[in-house]
């Protein structure tokens, strides 16, 4: 697909420009596009416009000042093109739901909001292996019966934790027919709190009916009734985190819903052929009210 080149020079174009007075005209311009096409593409491929795109790089690149660089917040503002700090401000709180002020002394390089550089392996990935659009349903009460562990996002136990639970699945009986796997992030600290050391607890665990019977150091869960953004992710879980990083970087900043604090979790189905199975279909559930 040749626009594929054309947006790996817009975005290096746009990442070599985030300290200029840059506008998406200029993007469009710089590739020989029109302003409507490239507005049109962009948006429809990446799930964002270019302008929003711009502006969250530049956030992000002001929330890594903030934590490993010793510049005033107003030095900060200003080298990334924000008219006054109390714009920068009120542009950061909108994305990380805290102030530069706060962001800097929580000394977390959270999640949430965290607009990564689109590379050009990145690029293939959102294109074709993410529904940049999810579905959004009410998806009933589910009980599960697993195991739980601590992880983080960096040293990352949960293949193990898969593994574990798998040797040990027929421990446990009631499942429910057909089959499903899932794996829960348990929401216990605020979003703008949750970063890449941060620790969380997981259960990864499979559909029950009943709890009548608990195998030994499993545990039970029950994901509550509610109304979820069910994305998909496609192919191998090598890159689910990038999955998940477009969720938490591009569409929950530019949706307009309102996320719940309940847990978010991953539903392993039929369509799932193995962790490294280029074929692999996983559903991630993110909870909004």
């Amino acid at each position: 697909m040749d626009y594929i080149k054309s947006f790996e020079k817009a975005i290096i174009y746009i990442e070599e420009n985030l300290n200029k007075d840059l506008k998406a005209e200029d993007v469009s311009k710089f590739i020989g596009y029109s302003y409507y096409h490239f507005t049109r593409l962009f948006q429809g491929l990446l799930g964002e416009t270019p302008g929003n795109y711009i502006r969250k790089r530049r956030l992000s690149k002001a929330a890594d000042d903030l934590l490993y660089k010793d510049k005033k917040i107003i030095d900060i503002a200003l080298d990334y093109k924000f008219k006054s700090p109390e714009a920068f401000a009120r542009a950061f709180n909108k994305i990380y739901d805290v102030t530069p002020t706060e962001y800097r002394k929580n000394r977390i390089n959270a999640f949430k909001g965290n607009k990564k550089y689109i590379d050009e392996e990145r690029l293939k990935h959102i294109l074709n292996n993410i529904t940049i659009k999810p579905v959004i349903k009410v998806i009933p009460e589910i009980k599960v019966v697993g195991i739980k562990g601590k992880t983080t996002l960096e040293n990352n136990i949960l293949p193990d934790l898969w593994k574990t639970f798998n040797e040990n699945i027929s421990k446990v009986i009631d499942k429910k027919e057909p089959i499903k796997g899932y794996g829960i992030c348990e929401n216990d600290k605020p979003y703008n709190q949750f970063g890449e050391n941060i620790e969380y607890s997981e259960i990864v665990a499979v559909e029950v009916t009943s709890f009548n019977y608990i195998p030994e150091k499993m545990v039970t869960k029950v994901i509550k009734k509610g109304k979820y953004a069910v994305f998909t992710h496609k192919g191998s879980l090598d890159k689910l985190q990038e999955t998940y990083e477009y969720i938490w970087g591009t569409w929950i900043p530019s949706s307009k819903v309102e996320l719940d604090m309940r847990d978010d979790f991953e539903i392993y189905d039929e369509r799932f052929k193995g962790r490294d199975n280029p074929l692999s279909e996983i559903d991630i559930c993110i909870p909004i009210k």
